[in-house]
């Protein structure tokens, strides 16, 4: 699961520009009037495999190719890129899609790439000992999390509401911005009392012991997909048979996941990682257990972004009124329908 640090505020305030500035910025590829783009600018993630690179080495990707200018660890960070036109797509927390869509971005989530299972999820963990067994015991504790604005902040904040806080209870409990490797060393220090953990993190942080979930967002909201890979409208408009040929070849990736055995999915990203020679450490990638997209070959359900809308219209975060349908589509999905 891609990590996000990107505070949503700067990713808004960057989607504001692009929806008047937009029209400056370039596809990949240079194609020829009336033809597709055959290259696909995007963002990486140091140390792992993205579906789109797994879609691409399997050759399901046929003729289409990927440009890596750049790896990044947030989600906001990486649509703000795709809607400004510096890649061609991006991938984010369905929520901050959400609030970048409700704010004039012109854009369309076309694929489900991340989710949440009983092997892939995040936990907010404390020492063993502490008070903290309960929501209200979060109130005027800090809990770190890897950005504002998406993931974390939406499942905690929606875990509290559950939980009976009122708004201004919920308030008092502070999110602090900590980079994921150091959330576990910030916990066992005490310089938060709640730390966000999830994957190769939370696996190793586990293995040396001493600490415990006070919730999970699988035991708080059960499987769902919960980020998206999104494009601009205007790109989907002039290239949909190159969307197509990527949303069907990353969703045949998701079931390649789901159907190959586990160490020979690992095998693959090894082999990947060591292909692109970025000097990057592969040695998480052995605590890889699925990318836990709900839907067959990724296909969206309305719930996964109807369920965002309303926490957002709850929370007064929405500046005007957005259907799920308006911000998704799956019918550049061979696997869904249109």
């Amino acid at each position: 699961m891609t990590t996000r640090r990107t505070a949503l505020a700067g990713l808004l305030s960057g989607a504001l520009l692009t929806v008047t500035g937009l029209s400056a910025c370039g596809d990949s590829g240079a194609a020829a009037a009336g033809e597709q783009v055959k290259e696909l600018r995007y963002q990486g993630s140091v140390g792992a495999v993205t579906l789109p690179e797994l879609a691409a080495d399997l050759g399901y990707l046929g003729d289409l190719k990927l440009k890596w200018i750049g790896n990044t660890i947030s989600g906001p960070q990486d649509i703000q890129a795709a809607t400004t036109g510096d890649t061609d797509f991006g991938g984010a927390f369905n929520g901050a899609i959400v609030k970048l869509a409700a704010n004039g971005a012109p854009i369309k989530a076309v694929i489900g790439y991340y989710g949440v299972n009983k092997d892939t999820f995040s936990g907010y963990y404390v020492l063993d000992g502490s008070p903290i067994k309960s929501a209200r015991d979060l109130i005027g504790k800090k809990i770190g999390v890897n950005t504002l604005g998406a993931h974390h902040e939406a499942v905690i904040k929606t875990y509290l509401a559950k939980n009976g806080l009122t708004d201004a209870e919920i308030k008092q409990v502070e999110l602090v911005v900590v980079p994921p490797v150091n959330t576990e060393q910030s916990l066992r220090q005490k310089q938060i009392d709640v730390g966000t953990l999830g994957g190769t993190l939370r696996d190793k942080a586990l293995e040396r012991g001493g600490i415990h979930p006070v919730f999970t967002d699988f035991d708080l909201l059960g499987e769902f997909t919960a980020g998206s890979y999104i494009f601009r409208d205007d790109f989907l408009k002039k290239n949909p048979d190159t969307v197509k040929t990527f949303v069907t070849g990353v969703g045949k990736a998701i079931e390649w996941t789901r159907t190959t055995p586990r160490d020979q999915v690992i095998a693959k990203f090894e082999e990947i990682v060591k292909k692109r020679g970025r000097s990057e450490d592969s040695s998480p990638l052995q605590y890889w257990k699925s990318f836990g997209v709900a839907g067959k070959n990724g296909v969206i359900a309305d719930k996964e972004f109807q369920t965002w809308v309303d926490w957002l219209s709850r929370s007064g975060e929405l500046k005007k009124d957005i259907k799920a349908t308006d911000i998704f589509t799956n019918q550049y999905n061979v696997g869904g329908a249109a």
